[in-house]
């Protein structure tokens, strides 16, 4: 058995990473940390696990994960995961850092996005960015991974394709990114802007230009496309707890059929058991929609084509806290071990929520 750290434990992320993990074949979970209920039985804060787990948090003492693990999830505060991961990337375990502080390749991007010069130039040359359906042989036997932003892997799951396949002529210098998210993306501390009273019943434009994750996404895109592409993100706060639906707007240079469409999405997904086309004809669910996703590690795509102005429409739909984080860390985890990168994620999402 692999014995497994979880940093920052008593989250939502960390929540459920410890709900994929105590189920896991080929795992034990041997620490969980939190600084602000160390001590206490991680059932207390995570009650949907009671019965399943008699593990107490522990504080975030990087020593002590160190040494009872052979493998790290840090799902820390972004500025956080970068003071205390590298001591464990040093002692030689295998890490995946669920923070954004090892998602961008470019250290000089750090100040301009997130407001701090990385520490750690070493170390962001040795991290991959994780996306398995994607990258996957990257991360076959990585030790050190960096696994995506929600809003991020929603939207590239969608447009990776489309930027890859040359033929469709994508404009890559407007691409549009509409996301509407979930409470839980907000993580469990409370505020004014979480509060019920406040956050019930709302669409609410929180972030209209200059999201983070757009870094990320160029990041990816232009990996697809070879050459540099300009994405322009929106994000909205939902009236729902889980789930993101990101809605991308690009434009053809010339006529795009159906055909071509789903000729890109195949020849990149096929195999890939964790995305799901979606466009259907008949039925209430025609495209993409968070509410058949939540609970698991899908991510359903789909698309719409609107031939007078040339707009291709890519839909996109996660469980934030699943394939946005902790289920895409452990599919990458899996990977890193040689395990079947379905093991302890292959379940259906619940229906209806």
């Amino acid at each position: 058995m692999v014995r497994i750290g979880i940093l920052g434990a008593s989250g939502y992320i960390g929540g459920e990473l410890l709900r994929l993990l105590l189920q896991h074949p080929e795992v034990e979970v041997t620490a969980a940390s939190s600084r602000r209920y160390a001590g206490e039985y991680v059932f207390r804060v995570h009650p949907n696990l009671r019965g399943m787990t008699e593990l107490q948090f522990s504080p975030n003492d990087a020593s002590k994960v160190i040494a009872g693990s052979d493998l790290v999830f840090a799902a820390l505060p972004h500025g956080e995961s970068v003071k205390i991961v590298p001591q464990i990337a040093d002692a030689g375990l295998r890490v995946v850092d669920l923070s954004a502080d090892f998602r961008l390749s470019d250290r000089g991007q750090y100040p301009n996005w997130y407001g701090y010069d990385h520490p750690r130039a070493d170390l962001l040359e040795k991290f991959v960015y994780s996306i398995p359906e994607i990258n996957r042989e990257k991360v076959k036997g990585a030790t050190l991974v960096s696994s995506p932003g929600c809003m991020a892997i929603t939207a590239i799951l969608a447009l990776a394709p489309l930027l890859k396949e040359k033929s469709l002529g994508i404009d890559r210098d407007h691409i549009i990114v509409d996301a509407k998210v979930g409470s839980s993306g907000a993580g469990g501390k409370p505020s004014l802007a979480t509060h019920f009273s406040e956050r019930f019943n709302v669409v609410r434009p929180y972030k209209p230009a200059g999201h983070r994750h757009s870094a990320e996404v160029e990041q990816v895109l232009e990996a697809m496309a070879g050459e540099k592409v300009k994405v322009s993100m929106s994000a909205h706060a939902v009236n729902m707890v889980r789930g993101i639906l990101v809605t991308s707007h690009v434009f053809t240079a010339g006529a795009v059929k159906p055909i071509d469409v789903w000729k890109a999405y195949r020849s990149m997904y096929t195999g890939s058991y964790f995305v799901r086309l979606v466009r259907d004809k008949n039925g209430p669910f025609r495209l993409p929609d968070p509410k058949l996703v939540i609970g698991s590690n899908f991510c359903d795509v789909g698309f719409e084509i609107e031939e007078r102005t040339g707009r291709l429409v890519a839909l996109s739909a996660t469980d934030n806290l699943v394939k946005g984080a902790a289920g895409n860390a452990i599919q990458s985890m899996n990977l890193m071990l040689g395990f079947d990168e379905k093991t302890g994620l292959a379940m259906a999402p619940l229906h209806p929520v």
